[in-house]
């Protein structure tokens, strides 16, 4: 996520309670909440265009970036801060996309393929072909109970889970455009989609590939820029370069199965209530679903809308201006929001009455200059 100020990068570690930013000089480290600056590394030559964290230790995942890069955009730099040098490096033919860790794995992400390494000694253990994947869609459950990636499969809006753990792919026709944004939950037994289009995100069984919820973002396309589930997945946040982050709830509806083969579905039907949970708002029409049959009922009748939103202060009209990245965060019913113009926002939502969220916290994070957490290269 690039933006203004010499920032070529903002990313989450696997708990959301940090986040990184790679810059044209280096990269920092924040915490969410309470929000500091935790560190700083200034490199002398060149930008850092990704800083994978691996939770909060010292091994970091870095590539070259921005029109001096550091290192080669082609290459992963295994980085160990506490002996401020790289300890490992991965090279490729084409330009890294993204780059994914967990405590056994490091995922490479180019645009046509995606490679798994063991973390331990860098051996290849798992390549799999995409379609195009420019934006480096891929996510990688942190668990360390189970392991499950998620990547587009080869054909526009398909998906492939690989399920490490019992060594069985799911294959699943997630939407008929391409896809825009995907995520896991922590233990990789959910996962959320959005296409192209970005009116509908969709929540799967990542196991069987049966849906589970449909959730309507709007009416008008958006570029989904970030999807993230809470720490239980009853709930689940939504951003756009509409400038609005919207809170679904996920207690209402759902549905299990556990297939023992590969699995292969396609989003069908709506979500089953249940009873005492939080809901997602309902179009004005919705009573019609009672009164005209499934196959003449419209999707956007049906469809289920947020609970909450927070719109960011002073978003540009123009779409992708700003691009901005959203967490729940460590207090209950709250969110991390951070933009790539430098802004970082907490605010908190009413899971009864929602509406519009309650900003907590502010800050302008690239402006934090503390000399205490400054490492020069």
């Amino acid at each position: 996520m690039a933006g203004s100020q010499g920032l070529l990068y903002v990313g989450f570690n696997q708990d959301h309670g940090c986040f990184a930013c790679g810059t044209d000089s280096g990269f920092r480290i924040y915490n969410c909440d309470p929000f500091k600056q935790t560190f700083r590394r200034d490199f002398l030559n060149g930008g850092i265009g990704i800083v994978e964290m691996l939770f909060r230790c010292n091994i970091l995942a870095l590539v070259g970036g921005g029109s001096n890069p550091r290192y080669p955009p082609n290459k992963v730099m295994i980085w160990d801060d506490h002996q401020n040098r790289c300890i490992g490096e991965l090279s490729f033919r084409s330009e890294v996309k993204a780059v994914k860790l967990r405590r056994d794995r490091v995922v490479v992400v180019l645009e046509y393929k995606v490679y798994v390494y063991n973390f331990a000694d860098l051996r290849l253990m798992h390549h799999f072909e995409t379609i195009s994947n420019p934006k480096g869609l891929c996510a990688l459950s942190p668990s360390s109970n189970t392991c499950v990636l998620a990547c587009p499969g080869l054909q526009k809006g398909h998906l492939r889970v690989e399920l490490f753990d019992i060594r069985r792919p799911t294959l699943i026709s997630a939407h008929e455009s391409t896809l825009s944004c995907l995520a896991l939950n922590l233990d990789g037994t959910k996962l959320a989609t959005a296409s192209e289009r970005g009116t509908l995100i969709r929540v799967w069984d990542s196991h069987s590939g049966q849906a589970l919820h449909e959730l309507r973002r709007g009416a008008e396309q958006a570029d989904i820029q970030s999807i993230a589930f809470n720490f239980d997945s009853s709930w689940l946040a939504v951003s756009s370069d509409h400038g609005t982050v919207h809170v679904f709830s996920l207690a209402a509806g759902g549905g299990n199965s556990n297939g023992s083969g590969p699995g292969t579905a396609q989003m069908v039907g709506d979500e089953v209530e249940v009873e005492g949970a939080a809901e997602n708002t309902k179009s004005s029409w919705s009573f019609l679903s009672s009164v005209l049959p499934q196959s003449l009922t419209p999707k956007y009748i049906t469809s289920r809308w947020s609970v909450a939103q927070f719109h960011t202060p002073g978003h540009p009209t123009v779409p992708n201006a700003t691009r901005t990245i959203c967490a729940f965060g460590s207090e209950r019913n709250t969110l991390i929001v951070i933009s790539n113009d430098g802004l970082f926002f907490k605010c908190s939502f009413d899971p009864a009455k929602g509406g519009e969220c309650r900003r907590e916290s502010f800050a302008r994070f690239l402006q934090v200059d503390d000399e205490d957490y400054r490492a020069p290269d």
